[in-house]
């Protein structure tokens, strides 16, 4: 992993900040969560969505990421 690849990352997630996207976890032994949320900041080191379920016992969450996660595939993101 190379620091042009995180940069070309963090520029990318930044550039969407405030736009809605679908995230897909890999939670590890074949199991994967899909949400929607909207990315809410980016900070140097980490990014966050902020992630409305639709049921109402669910309050919305705060997820926070690293670029490298993009990186190594342990979440992938497309807008919606």
């Amino acid at each position: 992993m190379q620091q042009t690849d995180i940069s070309k990352v963090r520029a990318s997630v930044h550039q969407q900040c405030g736009r809605k996207v679908m995230i897909q976890l890999d939670r590890g032994r074949n199991k994967f969560d899909i949400q929607e949320g909207i990315i809410q900041n980016a900070y140097p080191s980490v990014f966050t969505i902020l992630v409305d379920d639709k049921r109402e016992e669910n309050p919305p969450q705060l997820l926070s990421f690293s670029y490298s996660d993009i990186i190594t595939r342990d979440i992938r993101m497309t807008l919606c």
